[in-house]
């Protein structure tokens, strides 16, 4: 396995992770975030864009509802 291959399958397991352990706090919808992000990193680096650009969609949401959540008192 090379590090390209590696770095995927940790950032789709840390995806999955992050995802199963969202209802537990907001922190793990800010992990999600992050590892969206690495991969949409993964996917431009591997040459898959349009994996690459909807995770870093799936990212920018990921953001926006860890913002949501984190504010006491926000629906």
């Amino acid at each position: 396995m090379d590090a390209l291959t590696a770095f995927g399958l940790a950032s789709v397991t840390a995806m999955l992770t992050a995802y199963a352990l969202e209802p537990r706090g907001a922190i793990w919808t800010l992990v999600f975030a992050f590892a969206c992000a690495a991969g949409s990193v993964y996917g431009f680096l591997q040459g898959a864009w349009p994996f690459g650009l909807v995770e870093a969609i799936w990212s920018a949401v990921a953001l926006w509802r860890w913002n949501e959540r984190r504010i006491p008192g926000t629906p």
